[in-house]
């Protein structure tokens, strides 16, 4: 073998291992990309998978969330309606109110025609002051003015005046029948609830006074104009049994016979 065929020989064998190397590099590259394709088309499944159980969830959730809705729609619908229910009840309870406040005040007046237009019950004149006491002679004239506004029907002008009196004069021995006073001009001024008050507070404070009487029946008128026929019926029972001989007995058993009557 001369010098040109060995060359030849020694290069045909380092093409050929040349050529294997190449070779398997290539295999392992290709083996490389299948397992990094494998890989990624796996973690692309799970992540398809997982968006899909998402989707499902958020579907599940809105669906939940509006039949929710749906129900608190039906709710509220419900309660407007058992509002309205109540409203139309409580109108048609004013005005069957209304309606026995109206009633009970015709058969009164009618059974009762000597009442004229006092129907709450008596206004005192006051007594003469004591000339030496210069602040019962100004008591006297302030309850004197307050009782003239409620004579002349100025039940507005009496209502300040007696207001004032009770403020200026609380030791005064008129104070019982200026608290009386008072609530006789509430009453004629349709004030029925602070009338109650004012002769409860009488009630309260001066249970001897000789108004007492007369502050139970004005109660009593007060009730039935607000339409509290059972406390009144109470209040006048309560009179007639406590003060029998009282001026205004008469006109409460008149009363109280009427109320017994309504039905």
């Amino acid at each position: 073998m001369n010098k040109l065929q060995a060359s030849l020989a020694i290069g045909a064998y380092i093409f050929a291992l040349n050529s294997q190397a190449a070779l398997f590099d290539d295999k392992e590259a290709r083996k490389k990309i299948l397992e990094v394709e494998a890989n990624s088309q796996a973690n692309h499944g799970l992540q398809s998978a997982e968006i899909e159980g998402l989707s499902t969830r958020t579907a599940d959730q809105l669906l939940n969330m509006q039949n929710e809705i749906e129900l608190l729609k039906q709710e509220i619908s419900e309660l407007r309606g058992g509002l309205e229910v109540v409203n139309h009840a409580l109108a048609t309870a004013d005005k069957r109110q209304r309606d026995l406040y109206a009633d009970t005040d015709r058969r009164i007046r009618k059974i009762e025609p000597s009442l004229g237009g006092d129907r709450v019950g008596v206004l005192a004149p006051p007594s003469e002051g004591g000339s030496a006491d210069t602040g019962a002679v100004d008591a006297y004239k302030a309850y004197k003015t307050a009782y003239s506004f409620s004579q002349n029907s100025d039940h507005k002008a009496a209502f300040d005046a007696y207001n004032a009196f009770i403020a200026t004069y609380p030791d005064s021995k008129y104070m019982p029948d200026a608290i009386y006073g008072l609530g006789y001009s509430q009453f004629a001024l349709k004030n029925y609830k602070s009338s109650i008050a004012s002769q409860e507070k009488l009630l309260a404070i001066y249970p001897t006074s000789t108004k007492a009487s007369n502050a139970m029946y004005s109660i009593a008128n007060s009730q039935i104009q607000l339409g509290q026929v059972g406390g009144a019926k109470e209040m006048l029972r309560s009179l007639i049994a406590k003060y029998p001989s009282a001026a205004v007995i008469p006109n409460a058993e008149k009363r109280l016979k009427v109320l017994e009557s309504i039905k």
